[in-house]
């Protein structure tokens, strides 16, 4: 048996599919918000954008599925994003966040 066991309301229950939870509270679905707008980023052009202003440089290094973004200044700070926006998961935006603290925050819709 296989799931995600929740405690809600002092009841436990095993939920088998957390992506169809009931109310959203187990995978929400997020977003990536550009602090000093406000907006919600939506492509990668609008990323890059953001980025850009940031410090931050595209990187190529010839990987076609990847988009990737290092800042000269420090050393071991890079960004890899898939090319398809489509694609783009929690795990990448936390990682812009955590990279441009001032700048970016992820958020439930």
């Amino acid at each position: 048996m296989s799931g995600v066991w929740v405690f809600k309301n002092g009841v436990v229950r095993l939920v088998e599919n957390p992506n169809n939870s009931v109310g959203g509270q187990l995978n929400t679905r997020k977003v990536l918000v550009y602090l000093p707008t406000g907006e919600v980023v939506s492509s990668h052009s609008a990323l890059e954008q953001n980025l850009l202003s940031l410090g931050w440089e595209r990187y190529n290094d010839g990987d076609e599925d990847q988009l990737k973004y290092h800042k000269p200044s420090v050393v071991d700070h890079l960004i890899s994003l898939p090319r398809d926006f489509s694609k783009l998961r929690s795990m990448h935006m936390y990682d812009i966040v955590i990279k441009n603290r001032d700048s970016f925050s992820v958020r439930d819709v």
